[in-house]
């Protein structure tokens, strides 16, 4: 049996967009830049497809239908790592910003913006592309927004007043991934720690001589994303605890499973979050 061949979507610009939904141009344009309506450029033109419109008037009906919950409580639990997903899965920077400033407007917090908001944006997309949906160009753009986001959020954490001690955050040698480090520093930052974040793919011999300034480092925490990594974690946590004995280590991250696989892999303890490490640091620092 002949299989007949596809129709292909319909495709509008995004002033034809802003027609079919009647509303005015620059309305469309801020559905984009807030990641409400799914979009994309040909040659610098803004282009939509049919889907995308069909997509958004799902939504809109959504929200609206939910009238047991107030307009400011809407606002705030919108899906804004869904929205920040799609900007920055094309590329955005403006529009994952205008996401980031639209989540804070309707009242989120900055911890709220790093974990309920720019992670799960970013664990998705590095999920999609380990099944092969998305190319590692996606990923690594999608990567280099959300660190800018992270430059342009990381001052706002400054917690003032004395600090609580020092901690050394890095992800070990060969281990590249350095956002969750960035994030995880900023947010250390702000229950009120210094910070020393060492980002990725750090030598063992650098974090001991990091670590080993004089003052008061009371703690090394290591991120683990790729279980390639766990051998070059193993030496990085013998280094330290040879050189640093009075140093807690702490291990975190995707690749470690939990309190018996970080201890395992000679470290102190395990944190599986931001509030299980700073709870860590407390009781280190009591």
């Amino acid at each position: 049996m002949t299989r007949a061949p596809a129709v292909p979507e319909a495709e509008f610009t995004l002033h034809q967009a802003a027609e079919v939904l009647s509303v005015h141009y620059m309305t469309a344009y801020r559905y984009v830049r807030l990641g409400l309506l799914d979009a994309y450029k040909v040659g610098g033109t803004w282009r939509v497809n049919q889907s995308g419109i069909d997509t958004f008037r799902v939504r809109a009906v959504t929200e609206e239908s939910n009238s047991t919950t107030s307009a400011s409580q809407r606002k705030r639990r919108a899906p804004w790592a869904d929205r920040l997903e799609r900007r920055l899965m094309v590329g955005d920077l403006q529009g994952s910003w205008g996401v980031i400033e639209a989540a804070l407007a309707s009242g989120a917090s900055l911890d709220e913006i790093y974990r309920n908001v720019l992670s799960p944006a970013m664990v998705s997309i590095g999920q999609r592309w380990e099944r092969g949906e998305l190319d590692v160009a996606v990923e690594h753009a999608a990567t280099v927004i959300a660190m800018r986001i992270i430059g342009r959020l990381g001052p706002r954490f400054a917690h003032r007043g004395r600090t609580r001690g020092t901690v050394v955050l890095a992800a070990p040698a060969h281990e590249t991934h350095s956002l969750p480090v960035a994030m995880l520093a900023d947010l250390v930052r702000q229950a009120g720690w210094n910070v020393i974040d060492l980002g990725a793919d750090v030598p063992a011999e650098s974090l001991v001589r990091a670590a080993m300034i004089p003052g008061d480092v009371v703690a090394v925490g290591l991120s683990v994303s790729n279980t390639d990594r766990l051998d070059s974690t193993a030496y990085a946590v013998a280094a330290l605890r040879k050189s640093l004995p009075g140093t807690r280590v702490v291990l975190g991250g995707h690749a470690i499973a939990g309190r018996e696989h970080a201890v395992a892999l000679g470290a102190h303890d395990f944190a599986a979050d931001v509030a299980g490490f700073v709870l860590i640091l407390e009781s280190v620092g009591a």
